[in-house]
């Protein structure tokens, strides 16, 4: 074992031990989210992997050029020197840790923690960078290996690059034809599975305006467990009636699971038939959600909007998937869309025939993936020609084409993280303190709202992170990101991809956990509802964050 660690430790890289250190530096630094030691060492170990690699693979140009080397004394003691330099710098890091990670915990209303775990931190980015060492160095024996055969038929440059093709195509049907369609079998299995099961304190609804009644046609078993959360709870209308002292009427709320029907095109009919069913077209406002990847509806959305409409709304949604986001948009990237598009497409065909003076507002919502494919299931022309009233979107992932390309083209002057476009006439951005200055034009016939956090790496990655700095880290930043934050090459981009799947981990109001009350304000400006007085808007704020501390449906998160 001794021998075995000595070969290995002999066989390093000097320059890509001084780039993987100071790689595993950066790592510590601050992002978005809080870190665990756990989260922390991964990172860390696969950072240092990327340093390490880079520097393998600068050494070796330089070598293939035929580049000047310095004599054998003189590289010893640069190598000391910089070897004694990392060193500082790696135990200046580990120091630093906990206090960096407490700049981000601070900004997002959380406790300080007591250290930065910097052995244990330590441990865990040695164990991932050997791993990652061993993967890379079986690849390079296989290429080297399929090479050495072509070479006794091609010159040894054609036969290198032959050997690495191969190689590299053999990976990639492995990784994509085995292991990946494998997991996807098996995490579908398991996430069937969990949607299959129905929760005993979840009862099933008696009124007729929610899908899974006995009046329904939309069974209570086959809604699913994201959908059967989402009918059995919200505010009913005597819980609306007593808080705003006002008649009001049952809410509607529709959903249709993947066992509904085969296809999305026949779960969105049976959508059309169950709204007509229960009158949802006389409804002062209606709403077509598009859900995350499990088919969640986040309850802080929705709640609020039906508070304000005294009942008066509909709502409907339409689940196209088992796995949460992530596993969605890279297992089932196109499902989202078919779902989002036919449920538009029905409901929309239907009321654009109705008198327009007596059909309800039309709004569009989702959230993070459901975002995502809600602005696609609608097109220019749809606007152009009988538009809906607007949208909620909230926590829209960076992939969103429509959400880039209003950020990319905002006003001078205005932030990425909170952008102003066309001086807010028809898209506005709001985050925990509402809207930037700047939207100063009136509402157009069209609200479209953004809801975002500076916080949410779901929004805010980039792959561009890998070379350049983004424009929201530059100053002035987001309220809830931390001031230490800076941009390190390659790293930067390696610590927001850990932040995403971290997004939600943290407290209401921050990354990607959006509150009832700034949902209620989104809802606010694309509705520009009347009646409600300033005094009773934040009574209602509170009422709804009390209501969020209890359902477990807000609890569930099941993105």
């Amino acid at each position: 074992m001794t021998g075995l660690l000595y070969k290995l430790t002999r066989s390093l890289c000097g320059f890509g031990l001084v780039l993987g250190s100071l790689f595993f530096a950066a790592s510590l630094t601050p992002s978005l989210i809080p870190r665990g030691f756990e989260v922390q060492g991964i990172l860390a170990g696969v950072a240092f992997s990327f340093g390490y690699g880079i520097g393998v693979f600068i050494r070796s140009l330089w070598r293939y050029l035929e580049m000047p080397n310095a004599s054998a004394k003189a590289s010893y003691y640069i190598t000391l020197a910089l070897a004694v330099v990392c060193f500082f710098i790696l135990m200046l890091a580990l120091y630093h840790a906990g206090g960096w990670q407490d700049s981000v915990r601070g900004v997002l209303g959380m406790t300080s923690v007591d250290t930065g775990y910097p052995f244990s931190v330590s441990l865990i980015a040695i164990l991932t960078f050997v791993v990652l060492l061993f993967v890379a160095r079986g690849l390079i024996g296989l290429g080297r290996f399929i090479a050495s055969k072509i070479y006794n038929y091609f010159p040894r440059r054609i036969s290198i690059v032959f050997g690495i093709a191969i190689t590299v195509t053999i990976t990639f049907f492995i990784a994509n034809g085995i292991i990946i369609e494998y997991t996807f079998r098996v995490l579908d299995s398991s996430f069937q599975q969990l949607d299959a099961l129905i929760e005993p304190d979840r009862p099933q609804p008696l009124i007729a305006e929610r899908a899974g009644s006995p009046e329904s046609k939309l069974e209570w078993r086959k809604l699913g467990r994201t959908g059967r959360a989402f009918v059995a709870s919200g505010p009913n209308a005597t819980e609306i009636s007593e808080f705003t002292q006002r008649p009001a009427l049952e809410p509607i709320r529709l959903y249709a699971g993947l066992q509904a029907a085969d296809t999305p095109n026949e779960r969105a009919k049976l959508l059309l038939d169950e709204l007509i069913r229960v009158n949802a077209f006389d409804r002062a406002a209606l709403v077509i959600i598009t859900p995350t990847g499990t088919g969640w509806v986040d309850p802080s959305a929705i709640d609020g909007l039906e508070y304000l409409f005294n009942g008066d709304v509909a709502s409907a949604a339409l689940q196209y998937s088992y796995l949460n986001s992530p596993l969605s948009l890279l297992f089932q990237p196109e499902h989202g869309l078919e779902s989002a598009q036919a449920l538009f497409r029905v409901v929309y065909d239907y009321w654009k025939e109705l008198p327009a003076d007596g059909r309800p507002k039309l709004y569009l919502h989702g959230l993070s993936l459901g975002a995502f494919n809600s602005q696609r299931s609608i097109t220019f022309f749809d606007i152009l020609g009988d538009p809906i009233d607007g949208a909620v979107w909230s926590g829209a992932p960076f992939p969103s084409e429509k959400w880039r390309s209003i950020t990319d083209n905002r006003d001078a002057g205005s932030a990425e993280w909170l952008p102003v476009f066309q001086n807010g006439r028809f898209v506005r951005f709001m985050n925990q303190n509402g809207t930037p200055e700047g939207n100063t034009a009136r509402w157009g016939n069209v609200r479209f709202v953004y809801l975002q956090y500076a916080s949410d790496a779901i929004t805010f990655f980039d792959r561009s992170l890998l070379y350049k700095e983004a424009d929201w880290m530059k100053s002035p930043r987001g309220p809830d990101v931390s001031p230490a934050l800076r941009w390190y090459p390659v790293v930067s981009m390696l610590q927001l991809l850990i932040d995403m799947p971290l997004a939600d981990t943290v407290p209401m109001g921050y990354g990607h956990v959006y509150a009832p009350e700034h949902y209620l304000n989104a809802w606010l400006e694309a509705t520009g509802v009347k009646g409600w007085s300033a005094k009773d808007i934040e009574a209602l704020k509170l009422h709804l964050r009390g209501r969020s501390l209890h359902d477990d449906g807000y609890e569930y998160r099941g993105g």
